[in-house]
């Protein structure tokens, strides 16, 4: 099979080889710092692929780089904060589903980057937050957003690593909810009518490229220590946050 095959006629190779390596890169930033790499990865196809497939495509492609590192973290998984998670994804999706509108960009950009700042280094949310009935709601709302602006992954990691200080733990729990709500998109967006089918085998290879960089990057995250995987974790949210802050500014025309 050639490089050509993984895409619908008329993308270049060279495009196919360079996406391919990418998503080695960013599976193992995600497995070894905690977040980041399905947010950058997105950043990169849409420089290049349809505007309509960017967000149906990377969330199968991450539905099977999440789904390959949480089978290979499986024995951390925080499966009570998943039992909650799972009914919040569900409604979140269900929700989406039918109203599937545009959001304005700056909105959700700006309002995702402070609350991730405030998780990281503002004041530690109330317990009552990390109960049940908040992760429920956090659950909803990011399956919600996620529809529409595909990146919520380091929204959801922040608020999970609220709960957590493991890093593994983190890691294991945050892959887990991610593969669940890049579940619920694909069945939304299949009934939504997105023709997958010409996208199947780029999203086979990219998945498969993505489980080599998790692989990669969990023998990295065993060399780090839980302090050090914090203090990496909240700088790199950090810059993707100011990232959104940025991308607002420039949506709501304030950069000029």
């Amino acid at each position: 099979m050639y490089l050509s095959d993984v895409l619908p006629t008329g993308v270049d190779p060279v495009l196919v080889a360079f996406l391919l390596a990418a998503s080695v890169v960013t599976s193992m930033i995600t497995a070894s710092l905690g977040a980041g790499g399905g947010a950058l990865l997105l950043v990169l196809m849409a420089f290049w692929l349809p505007p309509a497939a960017i967000i149906p495509v990377h969330g199968l492609i991450q539905l099977g780089s999440n789904g390959g590192r949480a089978v290979l973290t499986r024995k951390y998984i925080d499966w009570q904060v998943l039992r909650v998670f799972l009914p919040g994804v569900i409604i979140g999706a269900l929700i989406g589903g039918l109203v599937l509108v545009n959001l304005p960009p700056a909105i959700w950009q700006l309002t995702i980057a402070l609350f991730i700042l405030y998780l990281c280094w503002g004041p530690s949310l109330p317990k009552a937050v990390l109960r049940p009935v908040g992760i429920f709601l956090a659950a909803l709302a990011t399956t919600f957003l996620t529809l529409f602006v595909g990146a919520t992954g380091p929204l959801v990691a922040a608020f999970i690593k609220q709960i957590h200080e493991d890093r593994f733990r983190t890691v294991s729990t945050f892959a887990t909810a991610m593969t669940l709500q890049h579940g619920a998109k694909a069945v939304v967006f299949g009934f939504a009518g997105f023709a997958l089918g010409q996208w199947l085998p780029f999203i086979a290879a990219m998945v498969v490229c993505g489980f080599v960089g998790t692989w990669l990057g969990l023998h990295v995250l065993k060399r780090i220590s839980n302090r050090h995987f914090q203090v990496i974790f909240n700088v790199l949210l950090t810059v993707l946050a100011l990232r959104l802050i940025w991308q607002a500014a420039g949506e709501s025309g304030l950069l000029g």
